[in-house]
């Protein structure tokens, strides 16, 4: 007799005896089952006690004592060579003696916490995270949800060069705290962890962007600072994100007075012909998708500028991503 198998994409393999209602006690019905994406086919099992084997095949036409590969062959899987296995276990011993000599701290306000790089939950809860509703260019939160799409006044009355602008956070609390460590009190081991948060705010824009390129400084003042904060936050981005991220297709020419105090209109001729693409990078900048990185958006000054500069130098555009940013212009 025949019956037709459900195909199916799980495997395994029972056997049962189960009683036979028709023989009456003449025998039984072995059943040796395989379910697989086959045909299933009942044969007589060729004995005198009037038992019938369930036998897979790949066709109806085939014999009922065909083998299939995987019954009789065994799985081919790929072992983990013994020298990746040793340097996976090496490294796990490192992280575990690392954790028991220094235990990890909230990046804060240094309480005891369960991971690294991370926040505790008191500091987290006081941090002011920026999701939707927010103005698709500038990346200002709304206090209403309409449901769609929109742009913010600011937006509309004064459209920035750039095309959209995220940030993780309000500048305010312990953002500003975690920003402030990063750039006067050369915490450079926060770049790692805020830039982890800035590649989930900025998932949209990663996954547009071309190249990565941070806020510069100006030469002097990185002498003095040793170190730039938006080019820390910008390699953490790209080896979140795999984007890659090169920091000399932008320069900063002009040496400038600080923003800090400035309103926007004098931030943005405290600004003016500061930003530069340096003719050796044109052609690497040319027809690239830009995502700027910087750690604070306060009026968009800085972001403009530079985004002109990029546009000109031969950007096809510039979106801005950085870790806070100004609710309230100044």
């Amino acid at each position: 007799m025949a019956c037709a198998g459900r195909r199916t994409k799980d495997f395994f393999r029972s056997e049962r005896v189960i009683p036979d209602e028709r023989s009456k006690g003449r025998g039984s019905i072995a059943l040796s089952l395989i379910v697989d994406p086959l045909p299933l086919r009942c044969t007589p099992a060729g004995n005198d006690t009037g038992a019938t084997t369930l036998n897979l095949c790949s066709s109806p036409s085939e014999p009922a004592s065909a083998k299939l590969p995987f019954m009789s062959e065994p799985l081919d899987v790929q072992s983990v060579p013994l020298s990746a296995r040793l340097r996976l276990g090496a490294t796990e011993a490192w992280r575990s003696a690392l954790g028991l000599l220094y235990p990890p701290t909230c990046i804060a306000c240094q309480s005891a916490i369960g991971e690294p790089h991370a926040l505790c939950a008191a500091c987290w809860s006081h941090v002011r995270f920026i999701e939707r509703p927010f103005c698709e260019r500038l990346g200002t939160p709304f206090a209403v949800d309409l449901g769609q799409p929109l742009l913010s006044p600011a937006a509309i009355a004064d459209p920035p060069v750039f095309g959209r602008a995220r940030a993780v956070a309000e500048y305010d609390g312990t953002a500003s705290l975690l920003v402030h460590r990063l750039k006067y009190n050369d915490r450079l081991e926060l770049a790692r962890a805020l830039g982890g948060m800035m590649a989930r705010a900025g998932a949209e824009l990663l996954g547009d962007a071309d190249v990565i390129v941070p806020v510069p400084l100006h030469r002097w003042r990185l002498w003095w600072r040793r170190f730039n904060q938006a080019m820390a936050l910008a390699k953490a981005v790209s080896s979140e994100s795999g984007v890659p991220c090169d920091p000399f297709l932008l320069a900063r020419v002009k040496r400038t007075r600080r923003q800090v105090g400035l309103t926007k209109a004098q931030r943005q001729e405290n600004l003016q012909g500061a930003f530069r693409v340096p003719v050796e990078a044109k052609a690497r900048l040319k027809g690239k998708r830009v995502l700027l990185i910087d750690d604070v958006l306060t009026t968009g000054s800085t972001a403009n500028a530079a985004s002109r500069a990029l546009l000109r130098g031969g950007a096809t555009s510039v979106d801005i991503l950085a870790f806070a940013r100004v609710v309230q212009e100044l």
